[in-house]
């Protein structure tokens, strides 16, 4: 059995992966090399053209808990993005921003990983394609306002640093209105034109409490002309609406999440392992719920000040939706989490009042 079929074999379960890596350990150097090589360059070309970005294909192999694994994906996003002279500049920032890769490893720790990181590759599905790759024309005629973006930055910013829960809310608040009456301005000023269309964007999710935290992010995209589907096996939300609207839920959600994971670190019970486990889920789930009626209740507010724009809003709804259809054509309402710590539901909903958003 020549060294290319042993990888391609161990990869796809027909022999044992530890037979398979002892075939390799003594089998001739440059070969191996060779054949890992190819192997590895062909899976994360089918990932890549496949729809993954850079950031989440790192993400989800450094979940795995193997830091050597995921250097590997920072040099071959790279390598990738070297071979090529068109280049989203979205795509090269995310390859460039990944965390460079540590000191090489011994030869036979890198044969482990290379052929644990080839198992690990060919479990993952391609997915859509919302950055074009590397070699694809990009389109970049939508932009966001940059302006706003970074005011609401600000606000948000001093909201988390602070320590007092009136501050925060004023700051909060003031970053909610800004969203919702620039998604209002954006909304009037783009009705009718062709060009501008829903996007979908995937926002990473991470453990532990994953699906509390995907339940905050789909209020906080509910409540601003946005849907959610959560990938739980992939640890992503993606999330579908115009631009402008996606970044103002992506802003919001990963602030709100600072200021909640502070306010429960302030209020969890003291004892108990398992106390503080259900405290945590309670008070993540009842922080969403507030957060979701707070936020809907602030867009009401924004909405009635105009009243040419419910068609509008109606119609952006109705495309939202068919772009997540098409994406998703099944999809499967989640489960709602258990409640089993009623300290932490009502900490939750005391802390989600306090991040108020008018």
């Amino acid at each position: 059995m020549s060294v290319e079929d042993v990888v391609r074999e161990v990869v796809s379960g027909a022999i044992g992966y530890e037979a398979g890596l002892d075939a390799l350990t003594v089998a001739p150097a440059g070969e191996v090399d060779a054949a890992l090589s190819a192997a590895l360059r062909d899976a994360f070309d089918r990932l890549f053209q496949g729809g993954w970005q850079p950031s989440e294909l790192y993400r989800v192999i450094a979940r795995l808990g193997d830091p050597l694994k995921a250097d590997m994906v920072t040099a071959a996003a790279l390598s990738y993005a070297g071979r090529f002279t068109e280049v989203d500049p979205r795509w090269t920032s995310q390859a460039a921003s990944l965390p460079a890769p540590g000191r090489r490893p011994d030869r036979i720790t890198l044969l482990d990983v290379s052929l644990g990181l080839l198992t690990s590759l060919r479990q993952l599905p391609p997915i859509e394609v919302l950055i074009p790759p590397p070699g694809t024309v990009s389109d970049l005629s939508h932009k966001s306002d940059n302006r706003m973006l970074d005011r609401v930055r600000a606000l948000l910013a001093k909201a988390e640093a602070t320590d007092f829960p009136a501050e925060a809310e004023a700051y909060s608040a003031k970053a909610q209105e800004l969203i919702a009456r620039h998604s209002i301005e954006e909304a009037l000023t783009t009705a009718g034109r062709a060009e501008v269309v829903p996007f979908a964007r995937r926002i990473g999710v991470d453990h532990p409490y994953e699906s509390e935290k995907a339940s905050l992010l789909d209020a906080v995209a509910r409540a601003n002309h946005c849907h959610t589907v959560w990938s739980p096996e992939l640890g992503f939300s993606t999330i579908f609406g115009y631009d402008a609207d996606i970044d103002g839920v992506e802003l919001l959600y990963t602030s709100l999440l600072v200021q909640a994971n502070r306010a429960m670190a302030r209020d969890e019970p003291a004892k108990g392992k398992a106390r503080i486990k259900a405290f945590r889920r309670s008070f993540l789930v009842a922080y969403g719920v507030r957060i979701g009626e707070r936020l809907s209740q602030a867009t009401r507010h924004e909405i009635e000040q105009h009243s040419d724009l419910l068609p509008v809003l109606r119609n952006r709804e109705i495309q939202v939706r068919e772009v997540m259809r098409k994406a998703f054509p099944r999809t499967v309402r989640a489960r709602g989490s258990r409640i089993d710590s009623l300290e932490g539901w009502e900490s939750g909903r005391a802390a989600a009042d306090e991040a108020q958003l008018r």
